[in-house]
């Protein structure tokens, strides 16, 4: 049987990488097939993020797919102005495994 790794220290760009689960409809539907939908950061790459979600949480990562969702034009006050963009990251897990959104890192 393989040795498991030595857990080290988190690095600290763990934590600016994810920056918050993505609570709706959508996302609680994809947690039937074992998927949890982050915010990311925008900057943030596909290994990035499984790095990140494997260390904060202890999990295995199968698959990271990442969407951008361009912000909206809204008004207020009668000016107009955009929201900002916003980069979502859909993580698989392995079989068996689970991330509890509602309590945090």
């Amino acid at each position: 049987m393989a040795k498991k790794q030595a857990k080290g220290p988190i690095d600290n760009r763990h934590y600016d990488v994810v920056v918050a689960p993505h609570i709706t409809e959508k996302a609680t539907m994809l947690s039937e097939h074992n998927a949890v939908v982050f915010k990311v950061a925008n900057d943030a790459s596909k290994p990035e993020i499984k790095a990140a979600v494997e260390a904060l949480f202890d999990v295995t990562v199968l698959n990271v797919n990442t969407l951008t969702q361009k912000g909206k034009v809204k008004r207020w006050k009668g000016k107009p102005y955009t929201r900002s963009d916003i980069k979502k990251a859909i993580v698989t897990l392995a079989e068996g495994q689970s991330i509890d959104v509602t309590t945090g890192i």
